[in-house]
């Protein structure tokens, strides 16, 4: 297992002459949870990099207080050690908010975005359960209200019929340094704010996506993330929640590599 300078673990898969794509996982996951079955797709096509965010998966805890900022610093510094110059972005939910964070502040980094059931601008009634999720999670780390949240993230036909991908699911979940989880949860509960109509906007090519039953980061939402990206496509996967990238992952990693094959810049390579 590969492990950057700074303690960020990380796999690289697929040609090498081929154009770089980052995916980018969420909240309490890892990059093989998330990406497991998307990741080996996309590597037919492209230079598929994958990481896990600060203190998750087998990345070594962050040296600062999680933010945005520092999660968007993680990714630039992996980039710059691996020699990546420039690369399109994949990132789910938490990862979406960061893939966003590194095109405000280094759009010469980035060829393309992929924005997967990440959250956007909440009502004040979104907003106040959101921040008291996230205060559950201060009290009682990541295993508060996990099979709500599991509930969330999967629809009732799959936790029936797939019971094994749930539990693995949970226990990647559970498996998270407490503290950490929370801090990142916070940085979720309160990140939108920094995100949302961005000066200059972005111009970046873009792809929102998400499930039509995700109710923390809903169609309304990719709708207005679309709405303030010039140069931006949206798809809305029907029946599926949360993790519908891990229920049907063919219906998220095709139309991400047909809008990577249109849209990202064709000439990059790792």
């Amino acid at each position: 297992m590969p492990v950057s300078a700074e303690g960020t673990a990380y796999d690289i898969q697929g040609p090498d002459d081929a154009p770089v794509v980052v995916l980018i996982h969420g909240l309490g996951l890892s990059r093989s949870s998330t990406w497991g079955a998307i990741a080996p797709a996309l590597a037919h096509r492209f230079r598929v990099l994958t990481y896990d965010l600060c203190g998750h998966g087998e990345s070594a805890l962050p040296r600062h207080t999680p933010s945005l900022t520092v999660l968007s610093d993680q990714l630039i510094a992996l980039m710059d050690e691996l020699g990546i110059g420039k690369a399109a972005l994949v990132g789910f939910s938490l990862g979406g908010m960061i893939n966003r964070r590194v095109a405000i502040d280094h759009p010469d980094r980035v060829s393309a975005l992929a924005i997967l059931n990440s959250p956007h601008e909440r009502d004040p009634e979104a907003q106040r359960l959101v921040e008291e999720r996230a205060a559950a999670s201060d009290a009682g780390g990541p295993g508060a209200n996990i099979d709500v949240t599991l509930a969330r993230w999967f629809t009732d036909r799959f936790r029936r019929d797939h019971g094994d991908e749930v539990d693995r699911i949970r226990a990647v979940v559970l498996a998270n340094h407490p503290e950490n989880y929370a801090l990142h949860r916070q940085v979720l509960a309160r990140g939108v704010l920094e995100l949302i109509r961005p000066q200059p906007p972005l111009s970046v090519p873009a792809l929102v996506m998400t499930s039509a039953h995700d109710t923390g980061s809903t169609p309304a939402m990719s709708h207005a993330i679309a709405g303030e990206i010039a140069r931006s496509e949206i798809i809305i996967v029907p029946d599926l929640q949360h993790l519908g990238l891990i229920e049907q992952p063919d219906l998220f990693s095709g139309p991400v590599a047909d809008f990577l094959d249109r849209r990202a810049d064709q000439s990059l390579s790792a």
